[in-house]
């Protein structure tokens, strides 16, 4: 009878020391996310509250920075400034989002169900990082001569007659805006969403195929729900880095289209750190909410 309780109550006595140990592992990551993360945002989170003049900082509380953000926005008969930029922002967010989303679905059945060679798999994946050897500013201007009223494309399209005047909105528009954003962010949905095929079964989709499912129902009814996990995981990270964005916006838009991240770093050009800080606990709130909206549809750390 002793000899049967005692493992149990070796376990029990053990359980605190594991516990403990567990904990002084996660303290340097625990730290450094305090550190590097909780801060910051507690700081901005303080500075947008405070005042400010031409000259200096006043620590002072107020709401006036977040009064002056919906500055004019209850006039009815015309959209304010703020609604104005925000809907620019979720116009782009929501482009990049569903291109990148095609293609990375696509990139990724093709890698997952039609290349049969891990080998060949891991050399077409290399195939796809390669934009992300060079650095986003690079890939960025690459662009500019391609896209140019004087760039290769409208040169060509002159040269074989299918245009007499040189395409305008190629380039300093909101199709250049997109075309950099799908270019430099694809690979952030590509990963995940070739992780979650990566791990189906293969015996469900054979188990549809002699069920009699067609190729688009096996699509939609095993592999989409499948791979919803990497789905929003792309998402989440598409989403929250073109919200946030402004150098593209202002590099591949001319300076000309505005955004709310573009808003932010002209803000704090001009010193007014409280009212860019309002705009950044603003834009941070939208963002959570819809992260918090995704992360409902799946549970991420369920799937994982």
């Amino acid at each position: 009878m002793n000899t049967s309780a005692s493992p149990s109550i070796t376990a029990t006595t053990s359980a605190p020391g594991r516990s403990l140990a567990a904990w002084w592992q996660a303290a340097p990551l625990t730290l450094v996310f305090v550190l590097f993360f909780l801060v910051p945002l507690a700081l901005i989170g303080m500075v947008s509250f405070w005042d400010f003049n031409e000259y200096e900082l006043l620590p002072a509380f107020t709401f006036k920075n977040y009064v002056s953000v919906f500055d004019g926005c209850s006039n009815t008969d015309e959209m304010c400034v703020t609604f104005k930029t925000y809907l620019s922002t979720f116009k782009f967010s929501f482009l990049v989002w569903l291109i990148t989303l095609v293609i990375g679905f696509t990139v990724s059945y093709f890698l997952a169900f039609y290349v049969r060679s891990s080998n060949v798999q891991t050399l077409l994946f290399v195939l796809c990082t390669i934009p992300f050897w060079t650095s986003n500013v690079i890939r960025m201007i690459s662009w500019v001569p391609l896209l140019g009223r004087n760039g290769l494309v409208n040169q060509s399209l002159q040269g074989i007659g299918l245009i007499d005047t040189p395409i305008e909105w190629l380039l300093f528009s909101d199709f250049s805006v997109v075309l950099a954003f799908v270019h430099l962010y694809t690979m952030f949905m590509i990963v995940p969403i070739f992780n979650s095929m990566m791990r189906i079964d293969r015996s469900l989709i054979e188990a549809a195929n002699d069920s009699g499912a067609s190729a688009w129902q096996t699509l939609w009814n095993v592999i989409v729900p499948l791979s919803r996990t990497g789905i929003i995981i792309g998402s989440i990270f598409v989403i929250t880095i073109v919200m946030g964005d402004f150098v593209t916006i202002g590099v591949m838009g001319g300076q000309q289209i505005a955004s709310v991240g573009k808003i932010i770093q002209v803000q704090t050009s001009y010193l007014q750190f409280p009212l860019a800080a309002a705009n950044a606990v603003i834009l941070l709130s939208l963002v959570l909410m819809i992260i918090w909206a995704l992360t409902r549809l799946v549970d991420i750390r369920k799937e994982l």
